[in-house]
């Protein structure tokens, strides 16, 4: 159904499949290597945090573990798509990368899975990553917070000490 609407000339469908062939991946109806089968998760993704975000976070997802088959799920995806929104610039896409990238996607899988279901367990498991062994954290209660209007800033950065 996608590509028929890419065929069709569909500006968004046709937006989303040049932002993935821009990073060197394609949509395809199932999985395959360098193949994104996880295209309503796109699509919502688009329409709900838009263009900026989910070309951040196809940047993030292929930086941190180069495309492998479970970073490109529907429930990563949204997940770190989620994390992007909510925190903006206060991200760090490189700290993102090595945070996180020290866990392979199944355990992150895994510690979403036992954190919440759906996206929510994605995220927290994406922010417990990056906070890990990390002076500048995330504060995870942000996640929470759905008073924020849309273009207002996160909070900052929570400063720890060090832990030895």
């Amino acid at each position: 159904m996608f590509i028929a609407h890419v065929e069709s000339g569909d500006r968004k469908q046709t937006m989303i499949n040049e932002m993935v062939a821009v990073y060197g991946l394609r949509i395809a109806k199932s999985y395959s290597p360098g193949a994104i089968s996880a295209v309503s998760a796109l699509e919502y993704i688009y329409d709900k945090y838009g263009h900026d975000i989910l070309n951040r976070t196809l940047r993030l997802v292929l930086g941190t573990w180069e495309g492998d088959r479970q970073s490109l799920t529907s429930g990563m995806l949204k997940g770190i798509a989620r994390v992007v929104y909510v925190y903006g610039e206060t991200l760090n896409d490189e700290r993102f990368k090595e945070n996180v990238g020290r866990n392979s996607e199944k355990t992150i899988s895994r510690t979403a899975k036992d954190r919440q279901a759906g996206t929510l367990g994605y995220t927290e498991a994406l922010v417990m990553a990056y906070n890990a062994k990390s002076k500048y954290r995330l504060p995870i209660k942000t996640l929470y917070w759905n008073g924020r209007k849309r273009d207002e800033e996160p909070e900052e950065y929570e400063e720890y000490e060090e832990e030895m």
